[in-house]
């Protein structure tokens, strides 16, 4: 699990941690000379005069260069080809301002927790160069990218790589520890995007609570209803499926046998059916039998075909969820990332579940699709029983990257 991304993340460490200690025993050597105190000082001086003074963007400078970057796709976006299309384009343009606004606020989170985690010393050391960080941080981007991790998580790991080691002192002897917690707080950052206790959120919402789940096919949609339901069987809730994939007759049996191996009720139509009424009697019934969740499986759609995701959209209508929760491939990589885009676009994604993740060598969705669209990662799929789907943990993901 994540060999191609642990690969990359360890030779990253291991070149990094053969250059600072170079540069510190360098500095050794300077210290041990015998020029006088006074040189010694100067020489130190100098060096801090080479390095290029790096300026500190502040939280007010930031959130007006976002504005401006904001404001600028919000024109960019607009669409004003035909009057008919305007008032649903309005609606799609309101939900990528949020998701640009989420994006940002969660930029400038970032900014502010790693201010609150550097460990600052009033010794300093020289440390590394900022040419040379740069080279071994374009090392870290091309071997980031080629594990499928999104650029604006790219840019992210990176800067806070630059401002942790810019305010930390070395100890020589602790070098490879020191880098290695670098890096795990870049990595958390990343992963600490939105949270969401999916039992919490169930527990505490007036029944019943309506999940819709969207995806393209072969995402493993369906099986992740199941695990769902199996998790709130578990947990003492009621449960009710609506077979909303009416588009091919082999989900609408899918779903029944998972529903007949769960014990739990499951509302279908014929193949063909609109799936939005599918939606409405499984929410009908639900209300009727005092049922508690009613997870609605939909059809696997193309983030880029334009009719079935109106038709997507016209099931949010009708339903009203709670919660809809995208469904997304480990190994489809960015391509998951850039579904995840497109359909927080649509109809708005409160939580995600990445699947495969067992089966994943190279970790770059896993890292990405919660940070590019802000919201939580709620669990990932480990194997294809109802009980291999985990609730997400950024730790876990630290432990899976940097342990044996």
């Amino acid at each position: 699990m994540f060999k191609f991304l642990k690969r990359k993340i360890k030779k990253f460490e291991d070149e990094l941690e053969n250059e600072l200690k170079v540069e510190l025993e360098k500095e050794s050597n300077v210290i041990d000379n015998k020029e006088s105190p006074e040189i010694q000082e100067i020489i130190l001086k100098n060096d801090e005069i080479e390095k290029p003074v790096e300026k500190k963007v502040d939280d007010e400078e930031l959130s007006f260069k976002s504005n401006k970057e904001f404001k600028i796709k919000k024109k960019f976006l607009k669409n004003k080809n035909s009057k008919e299309k305007l008032k649903k384009q309005e609606e799609i343009d309101k939900q990528i301002e949020k998701t640009i606004e989420s994006e940002l606020k969660h930029t400038l989170d970032t900014r502010r927790n790693i201010e609150k985690t550097l460990k600052k010393d009033s010794k300093k050391t020289r440390g590394i160069s900022e040419e040379k960080l740069d080279n071994l941080l374009w090392d870290l981007e091309l071997g980031l990218l080629e594990s499928d991790v999104a650029y604006s998580v790219i840019e992210s790991i990176k800067q806070d790589i630059k401002e942790e080691i810019k305010d930390i002192s070395f100890d020589k002897s602790k070098v490879g520890e020191i880098i290695e917690n670098i890096l795990k707080n870049a990595i958390s950052h990343v992963l600490k995007t939105k949270e969401l206790d999916f039992i919490d959120y169930i527990e505490d919402k007036a029944k019943p609570v309506v999940i819709m789940f969207v995806g393209v096919n072969g995402s493993g949609k369906t099986l992740s209803i199941a695990k769902i339901t199996s998790l709130l069987k578990e947990k003492g809730f009621s449960s009710v499926m609506a077979a909303g994939d009416t588009f091919r007759a082999g989900a609408i049996e899918q779903l029944s046998i998972h529903a007949d191996n769960l014990g739990v009720k499951i509302v279908k139509h014929g193949s063909g059916a609109d799936p939005a009424a599918v939606a409405y009697d499984a929410i009908e019934h639900a209300k009727a039998k005092h049922k508690d969740v009613v997870l609605v499986d939909t059809a696997g759609r193309m983030q880029t075909n334009i009719n079935l995701m109106d038709e997507m959209a016209k099931i949010k209508r009708v339903a009203k969820p709670d919660l809809i929760i995208f469904v997304g491939d480990a190994l489809a990589g960015n391509d998951a990332v850039d579904q995840a885009k497109r359909f927080n676009e649509i109809v708005g994604i409160d939580g995600v579940i990445l699947t495969k993740v067992d089966t994943d060598a190279k970790g770059g969705s896993a890292l990405s699709v919660a940070y590019t669209i802000g919201k939580p990662l709620l669990f990932v799929g480990i194997g294809q029983e109802y009980k291999d789907q985990i609730p997400f943990d950024a730790q876990w993901m630290i432990d899976n990257i940097f342990g044996d």
